[in-house]
């Protein structure tokens, strides 16, 4: 598989990354033994870029990686993160902790559930309001300097953020959702400044939450458990507008001969973000990562890409992609 790089410290992985967070968390219906067989069949497939997170259980996603990925630590690369507060009972408060003494204690849980000496990407996960950028970047600076952390990274921040902690300790990589449905870094700035300063872009959900799959049709399609279900894009008259939208790019996909989601992965996979651009679709089972790797060999041509911006321009999505307490912590 094609590599790719991020930023300019040097990291290099897998030109598409898998999303690990639903194989334990948040989506419902985990099945442990197909995620580890769909770890392995990434591995097979020359996948190396790993995205997890502390939060994600909280802690049996980074477990659930480690007991696949231990025998190949050498082969890949791991991303995860801290900053959503996970208090001493193992759950989340609700709350961002950014202290340096909290993510001095993260970085060894973390270390320890993946069975590793380190991490390849450890990001910060949402900003603390309440801490000084340049005290949280201060302390992964150390964390680098110790050799537990190889790069750092820094999730959904501000662009002045940003810039901040990358004048603190180098910035390897900037994670926020991009996908067809969610451009908004297109224009506020991120994509800016990570241009600036050599600094790679990592989206999440690059299928709009799944949405961009066209499987979901009404809430009734989500599984119990599942968050999306009190998401605003996913209910009333806002999926049904968004449901039309998506109509528009089922056609280019069609005429195209490939799946939707296809079409939307090569979208984000054709974006020339310099220093790099590596987009990590999440799944938990092995026929939609395989579907997914077949947008590596996908080329639009320009007259395509101008029907999908024209079918899903910047702002299209009908309603916030979290619910109103989750988008506060968005752009810090």
């Amino acid at each position: 598989m094609e590599r790719r790089t991020l930023g300019s410290q040097g990291l290099s992985v897998s030109a598409l990354g898998l999303g690990c967070m639903g194989m334990t968390f948040a989506y419902g219906g985990q099945d442990d033994d197909e995620s580890r067989a769909t770890l392995r069949r990434a591995l097979e497939l020359g996948i190396t870029f790993f995205d997890t997170a502390d939060m994600y259980g909280p802690h049996t996603n980074e477990q659930l990686l480690g007991s696949v990925l231990g025998a190949h630590r050498d082969q890949v690369e791991i991303a995860t993160k801290f900053g959503n507060e996970i208090g001493p009972d193992g759950k989340g408060t609700g709350r961002v902790n950014g202290r340096p003494e909290y993510l001095r204690g993260q970085i060894d849980g973390s270390l320890a559930r993946l069975g590793t000496d380190h991490v390849d990407l450890y990001y910060q996960h949402r900003v603390d309001p309440s801490v000084p950028i340049e005290e949280t970047w201060g302390a992964l600076g150390e964390l680098v300097e110790a050799g537990k952390v190889r790069h750092l990274g820094i999730s959904e921040a501000a662009p002045e953020t940003i810039r901040r902690a990358h004048a603190t300790a180098p910035v390897s990589a900037v994670q926020t959702e991009y996908s067809l449905f969610t451009r908004e870094v297109e224009d506020d700035g991120v994509l800016d400044v990570c241009r600036e300063l050599g600094i790679g872009f990592v989206p999440y959900s690059p299928l709009g939450r799944g949405f961009l799959s066209g499987d979901i049709r009404s809430t009734d399609d989500l599984p119990e458990g599942d968050w999306r279900r009190n998401a605003p894009r996913f209910s009333g008259e806002a999926l049904q507008a968004n449901l039309r939208v998506l109509e528009q790019v089922e056609e280019i996909a069609s005429a195209k001969g490939v799946p939707t989601t296809v079409l939307a992965l090569a979208w984000v996979l054709a974006k020339q973000i310099p220093p790099g651009v590596v987009p990590i679709p999440g799944t938990k089972r092995r026929r939609y990562l395989e579907e997914n790797v077949r947008a590596l060999d996908v080329t639009l041509t320009d007259d395509e890409l101008a029907a999908i911006d024209e079918a899903a321009p910047l702002g299209v999505a009908t309603g916030q992609r979290y619910p109103e307490a989750a988008m506060g912590g968005l752009r810090r």
